[in-house]
């Protein structure tokens, strides 16, 4: 029996190194079940904060530099006649004292970073306990909590679902800073937090009872689709004699890996300064209600969530169409980086119209969604048997600008209130170039050496 186990420990081990020449690539289809798994996460988790449009109607800011030109000023009108239905918009405002803060610019970036602080305290816990207890449950209570006070457990298996999840964000945030906007105008404030924060513990109860941690204790599943993710994971995740310790220090050292995670830094720093001022911004900029800006504010997101999508398509058939790896991977993410970061910086330069500063926030924040298809995959591209830990890496990079964003940000538009928009978008422009161009130069698309499986030898 000891001589089969070394014999068959050998044979494992041949295999696990033809397994790591090259990432496995397998035809199949996303099912249903994944596809909605991978979108309604990422929709959450992208609706889950709805601070960003609520905190033009929570601050007092009466001072707005420029005005709307006649042809916008029709355009709203006509949408404001839309709603003219609604005659109880009002009604609540006589009901309930909505309060209103004089907050700094600096304290609402230090507001918008405080909703950060507790992805990096949990990033390694949350992996940690989904090994343990399963991601079901980890990510259902936190569902439920983050809902009940307003995570790398939860990773899609192919990259158009990947995509998928991603884009299944920026729709979230999309609705939420639509809604959002309506919900402020017509009922304050404080009701956007109540009605997305009860929106959300429905959502994590229907997750306990609809999800589940493996597909063969779903009930529902197609048994085509059961074998195909079995065999995948059978291939992908696999313990065997040869397992070696986790190579830290040679990871530290990795050009490929530490490029993914400053590129994916400032391809973040883009992303904050998009979600969470695109509000603020527009207001600064033209004086219309805070339902108008929830209008406005919302489609940038609607066209990433439009171009996250079909991202993530082109790059499956260019790699069918035998593109290398890299090179699809470089490309989506020069898309996703320069020309985003670039239109950001001539805004603050041209005369601030409706149509000029509309189209040049949606040309930056719908090319961003194309970074989906490049670094955001490649980490899992050069370390498929690492991807636990390298993903976490990957994330601690993602968090620590979810956190510096918002109060740099925040402090260069208290400090210089005349070219505060300047002075952020320069800074964003260069920390998203220089993340790019490390990117472009040390990034790779081959599984890493240390990311092998080796055989161990005895003397």
């Amino acid at each position: 029996m000891a001589g089969w186990s070394a014999t068959e420990g050998k044979r494992k081990c041949s295999q696990d190194r033809q397994v790591d020449e090259k990432p496995i690539r397998k035809k199949g289809k996303c099912s249903c079940d994944r596809l909605v798994l991978g979108f309604c996460g990422g929709f959450f988790m992208g609706s889950c904060t709805v601070l960003n449009i609520t905190i033009v109607a929570m601050v007092n800011s009466t001072d707005h530099r420029f005005q709307f030109n006649d042809s916008t000023e029709g355009l709203l009108w006509t949408l404001k006649n839309s709603l003219r239905g609604l005659k109880w918009r009002g009604a609540f405002s006589y009901l309930f004292k909505v309060p209103v803060y004089n907050w700094s610019p600096q304290i609402q970036g230090i507001i918008f970073s405080s909703l950060s602080y507790g992805l990096i305290l949990m990033l390694f816990l949350s992996g940690y306990l989904a090994g343990r207890v399963g991601t079901k449950r980890v990510v259902g209570v936190s569902l439920f909590a983050t809902s009940l006070f307003t995570f790398p457990s939860l990773y899609p298996d192919t990259f158009r679902l990947c995509s998928i999840s991603l884009s299944g964000m920026i729709l979230g945030s999309f609705t939420t800073i639509l809604l959002g906007g309506m919900i402020c105008q017509n009922l304050g404030w404080p009701f956007a937090f109540y009605i997305f924060g009860g929106i959300g513990c429905v959502y994590s109860l229907l997750w306990f009872v609809l999800v589940y941690d493996d597909p063969i204790s779903h009930p529902w599943i197609n048994i085509i689709e059961r074998e195909y993710i079995v065999s995948s994971l059978a291939d992908q995740i696999h313990v065997s004699p040869c397992k070696q310790p986790l190579p830290i220090k040679v990871m530290l050292r990795s050009l490929p890996l530490w490029s993914i995670c400053v590129c994916g830094f400032g391809h973040q720093w883009l992303i904050i300064t998009l979600m969470v001022y695109t509000p603020t911004y527009i207001n600064s900029v033209f004086n219309v209600n805070v339902r108008d800006n929830g209008f406005l504010s919302a489609l940038p997101f609607l066209v990433a969530w439009v171009t996250g999508i079909l991202g993530g398509q082109l790059a499956d058939f260019l790699l069918t169409k035998n593109f290398r790896l890299v090179t699809v991977r470089k490309a989506a993410t020069f898309l996703g980086n320069f020309p985003s970061s670039a239109l950001l910086v001539v805004l603050p330069y041209i005369t601030p119209s409706y149509i000029t500063t509309m189209t040049f926030l949606i040309l930056s924040c719908g090319l961003s969604s194309f970074c989906h298809s490049g670094i955001y995959i490649n980490v899992l591209d050069i370390a498929p048997r690492r991807r636990v830990i390298s993903t976490l890496i990957f994330m601690g990079f993602i968090f620590i600008a979810a956190i510096l964003t918002p109060t740099v940000n925040g402090f260069l538009l208290d400090q210089d209130p005349e070219f505060g928009w300047r002075n952020v978008f320069l800074l964003l422009f260069a920390i998203n170039l220089s993340g790019l161009i490390t990117y472009l130069i040390f990034g790779e698309a081959v599984i890493q050496d240390w990311a092998k499986e080796r055989k161990l030898t005895r003397l």
